[in-house]
């Protein structure tokens, strides 16, 4: 069993979209094999965007993300959804992970280096990303460098490895059997906790 955290990182939560039924496949797969699922969504919750860095390093984490940050803490494997937007992830997402990726958590400063002290080594992610382009044109043409960025910069920098990627391009073009393919797919990602 496998203690697992479905991060969905869709802003928007007047509406579902398909970030959401696939992070209901994932989490059905994973509990129909009877891993433990614990689930965020981050368009739900409401804290105030840092503005600098002693805000970051010196101010208290909001109220509103204790709990999500404990989760990260309890979480073995971390699932992160959230569409492509202006070629990065959205904003709130970003704003999240300043929030409670802080000193002290996330990774340790003591030390000579600083780097050497990650606070949540021992836990793997998958970073599911959604798109209007093709996925090949992001991951060849662009590089995936958002994408990059948030593997090297934000869950390697704290620790988490392996991270591995599903990338699902053309999402306003899919028909409803490529659609049900898609969430096959991520039901079967869940069932084996990857």
């Amino acid at each position: 069993m496998t203690r697992i955290l479905i991060l969905q990182g869709h802003p928007d939560a007047t509406e579902r979209h398909f970030n959401h039924a696939l992070a209901d496949a994932y989490a059905r797969g994973a509990e129909d094999h009877g891993h433990d699922v614990r689930r965020i969504d981050v368009g739900q919750l409401d804290f105030p965007m840092l503005r600098s860095p002693a805000q970051w390093t010196d101010g208290m984490l909001p109220t509103s993300l204790v709990e999500a940050q404990h989760a990260i803490g309890w979480a073995q494997h971390l699932v992160i959804f959230f569409p492509l937007w202006l070629g990065g992830m959205p904003a709130l997402l970003k704003g999240f992970f300043e929030q409670v990726a802080r000193p002290g958590f996330a990774f340790h400063p003591e030390g000579k280096n600083p780097l050497a002290n990650k606070g949540l080594s021992g836990r793997s992610a998958r970073v599911v990303v959604t798109m209007g382009m093709p996925a090949l044109i992001y991951r060849f043409y662009f590089r995936a460098h958002s994408l990059k960025s948030l593997e090297r910069n934000i869950l390697g920098f704290v620790g988490i490895a392996p991270i591995h990627e599903t990338l699902i391009g053309r999402i306003g073009d899919l028909d409803e059997k490529q659609r049900a393919d898609w969430l096959h797919k991520l039901e079967k990602l869940g069932q084996q906790a990857g």
